[in-house]
């Protein structure tokens, strides 16, 4: 129905973010919401037209500083324990996760220049990491995909020849020069903390996981 009411867990699951992200954008104010007694509620028709309004508005400025807040970029469901051996399946199965987020309109390109841009430069870092990411003009906004990989991926080249286990794939806007920079850095130092790193590693599943990402939040 068009004026459907929608609970906080149905419109994390609608926008593909966290119910704890939802929650906070209501409190702040930053999305069509309203009260029912104490639980929060949304009109589809409305957070439909806000949705609309996100993605075809140009995403960050340049001239912004942003505070990398994980749960804002990221989902549990984008949060993908990868059995593959080499580098070109790993990213292929990662893209194509990455590729369902509403921020993604294309998602063939995303593969494309994701392998692309690993053939140009490994994006493995040291310590078991990889950081494939890319900015497209298909991309509304910065969004994100966790790849843990159950198996050594040893075709990545990284610069200290350690094979690659923990994937962190990033897609941003053209315009989002800045912010991609900085979550580039934030994940980067994240992830050369040995306990999160060994954290990620044992997670059983998402949920697991996505907490370990989003710890102190």
């Amino acid at each position: 129905m068009e004026d459907d009411i929608l609970t906080i867990k149905e419109v994390a699951k609608y926008l593909r973010v966290s119910d704890r992200t939802v929650y906070d954008w209501a409190q702040k104010g930053m999305i069509p919401a309203g009260k029912i007694g104490t639980a929060w509620r949304f009109k589809r028709t409305e957070i439909e037209k806000w949705m609309n309004e996100k993605l075809s508005s140009p995403a960050q400025k340049e001239n912004e500083v942003q505070k990398i807040i994980v749960k804002n970029i990221l989902s549990p469901d984008r949060i993908l324990f990868i059995d593959h051996i080499t580098k070109q399946d790993a990213l292929i199965a990662l893209s194509n996760n990455l590729g369902s987020a509403p921020q993604i309109k294309d998602k063939l390109e995303l593969t494309q220049e994701i392998l692309k841009r690993e053939e140009l430069m490994s994006t493995a870092i040291g310590r078991g990491i990889a950081i494939p990411h890319v900015r497209l003009s298909s991309v509304t906004d910065l969004v994100m995909s966790v790849g843990i990989c159950q198996n050594d991926i040893i075709d990545f080249q990284a610069i200290d020849d350690v094979p690659v286990r923990i994937l962190i794939m990033i897609a941003a806007s053209k315009e989002q020069h800045k912010y991609y920079l900085q979550t580039l850095s934030f994940f980067s130092g994240k992830l050369k903390k040995n306990e999160v790193r060994s954290a990620l590693l044992s997670s059983k599943n998402e949920q697991e996981a996505y907490k370990i990402l989003t710890e102190g939040e």
